[in-house]
């Protein structure tokens, strides 16, 4: 065996080791997005700024809620990757992997810029706050929690809690292939948790309140031992959450109503 192959087996025979840093840029993560979004929430309707700011504080964001999610993941890949490694095949880490997994999160951060940027530009009038916006943002949480029942939602659940057979059998060679299974990996993230980023987005993109309460929900639902029989009582509270948001909004814990927020976004946001 080579002296690479040799020397990367004994870095990544440390597991835990790689669990740590994963979880210490999950944390550095969520600083910088305190630090950056402090007083930034402007509930429903929060102004996205310009593309190039957004897509920065989009990806920190990502990685803030979803690398603690994706660690038992990324574990899984480097242990192949050991093995493989071992037996006199190229190492690839495991960050390779996570950078396709964060892009497939990155593309689908811009679709959603794209939708709001093209509500904007039609400005209908009834999405005002004082207008049907409660409804409209209670509609659309109230939704996010019907998809919780559905077997699209159910399939990359599965997939996110037991990706085992996605590793054995769908691996790809190289540092191209290890970034392809993360992008692919991520895209089954997202068909398991576009919906509560619909409530992210919906209740307010700049809310820490909102930000921490998602990424708790997608941990419980994808790493805990019963998070696979949380997604009916999920469904259920969000449809109530989402009705509470339609007939009383003012009274939502964390939800901020537009117009009682900061006076202003920072001037980086402006397009």
């Amino acid at each position: 065996m080579s002296a690479e192959p040799n020397r990367v087996a004994r870095v990544v025979r440390r597991p835990v080791g790689l669990v740590a840093l994963i979880l210490g840029a999950a944390l550095f993560t969520w600083i910088v997005t305190i630090e950056r979004m402090q007083g930034m929430d402007a509930g429903p309707g929060t102004d996205l700024g310009a593309v190039g700011w957004y897509v920065g504080i989009w990806v920190t964001m990502m990685a803030a809620m979803m690398l603690p999610s994706v660690a038992p993941m990324a574990l899984l890949f480097a242990n192949v990757a050991r093995g493989r490694a071992e037996r006199g095949r190229v190492y690839i880490s495991p960050w390779i992997f996570l950078g396709g997994y964060l892009a497939a999160w990155t593309a689908f951060g811009l679709a959603a810029y794209g939708v709001f940027r093209g509500v904007r530009a039609a400005d209908p009038g009834f999405l005002g706050w004082d207008e049907q916006g409660p409804w409209v943002a209670g509609g659309a949480v109230a939704a996010a929690g019907l998809y919780q029942l559905t077997p699209l939602k159910e399939v990359c659940l599965r997939h996110c809690r037991s990706p085992l057979h996605f590793v054995l059998h769908g691996w790809r060679d190289g540092r191209y292939g290890a970034f392809r299974m993360g992008v692919e990996h991520g895209i089954y993230c997202v068909g398991c948790c576009w919906g509560l980023m619909v409530v992210l987005l919906v209740l307010g993109v700049m809310s820490l309140f909102w930000m921490a309460v998602v990424a708790g929900v997608i941990f419980a639902e994808k790493v805990i031992p019963f998070g696979g029989r949380l997604t009916r009582p999920l469904a259920v509270l969000l449809v109530g959450l989402g009705i509470w948001v339609a007939a009383a909004p003012g009274t939502v814990p964390g939800l901020t109503e537009p117009g009682s927020g900061p006076p202003a976004m920072q001037m980086e946001m402006e397009p």
